[in-house]
């Protein structure tokens, strides 16, 4: 291209060179023949397009014209030319072509500290890996570690050891006691409280008592009822499941500690960790009804 460029140049440079050396008279008529030759032209032909090189020779010569016959010479617009100046100076500092489209690869620096951190702790998902190198005061995104764990072959989320909570619940069903509450409203508006007990591995519930103030005093003395209930059969008990209220207090947990038993709180607003409580609870405090 820039070779092509140079010999218009010369070739045009040639040309005026040879133009300066004729008469006046001859230049005219020449001028006039070329001009009206032009304006036929452009009568007849479509748009035209033109290359690098003629925009080139057509900027070299607004040099040597005034501009406010461009109009009447030149086949653009003076506006046309002032576009392709802009563009020439666009396309010096237009950057896309100097790198992939999307978004910049990540340091390798990076994400060889991400998979090492993966490797020597396996327990650890992306997003404590992620923690840990922003720690480091490296910025990189949690998408982008997890992409890098993904990339190489390791497990973003990896579950901890061990079975699912389903799986315990089946495993454990014969020693698993769960706990909650209902209530219920009576004929006047009155706000009830009633403490169940179900046995996972029987489903068999036991009502712990009815009150208007479950107090955490109260709890306890229900938890110790339930001991003597169950007598003998209070010590095959191992997990309690409960929920993180109030009324359970320390004392209503060491009840059931005393005798070796684990007490399991469930998460917040997440019922399905006492999902057999839950579903024999519900049903009965929406069919309930007292007239008292």
């Amino acid at each position: 291209m820039l070779i092509k460029i140079v010999y218009l140049l010369v070739r045009r440079i040639l040309g005026l060179t040879a133009l300066a050396f004729r008469g006046d008279q001859s230049k005219e008529a020449e001028l006039l023949v070329l001009r009206h030759e032009n304006a036929v032209l452009r009568r007849h032909a479509g748009r035209i397009r033109y290359e690098p090189a003629d925009r080139v020779w057509f900027a070299a010569l607004t040099r040597l014209l005034p501009r406010r016959r461009w109009t009447e010479i030149f086949p653009v617009t003076p506006a046309t030319l002032l576009a392709w100046h802009r563009r020439l100076a666009a396309n010096r500092y237009d950057m896309s072509n100097s790198r992939k489209p999307g978004r910049p690869p990540t340091v390798p620096g990076i994400a060889r500290l991400v998979v090492r951190l993966a490797q020597e702790n396996p327990l650890w998902g992306y997003r404590r890996i992620h923690g840990e190198v922003t720690k480091l005061g490296l910025a990189v995104a949690p998408s982008t570690v997890w992409e890098i764990l993904h990339a190489a072959g390791i497990d973003p989320a990896p579950r901890r050891p061990g079975p699912t909570w389903r799986q315990f619940l089946h495993a454990q069903a014969a020693g698993i006691l769960a706990v909650d509450f209902l209530h219920v409203d009576t004929a006047l508006l009155r706000r009830l409280y009633v403490l169940v007990f179900i046995e996972h591995g029987t489903r068999r519930m036991h009502l712990g008592g009815v009150t208007a103030n479950p107090s955490g005093e109260w709890t306890v003395q229900q938890a110790r009822n339930l001991a003597l209930t169950l007598d003998q059969r209070f010590e095959d008990i191992r997990f309690v499941i409960r929920d993180r209220g109030s009324n359970f207090t320390a004392s209503f947990d060491a009840v059931f500690q005393a005798t070796g038993a684990r007490i399991l709180r469930s998460a917040v607003r997440v019922p399905r960790m006492n999902a057999i409580c839950e579903r024999v609870v519900a049903p009965c405090a929406e069919s309930s009804w007292i007239a008292c």
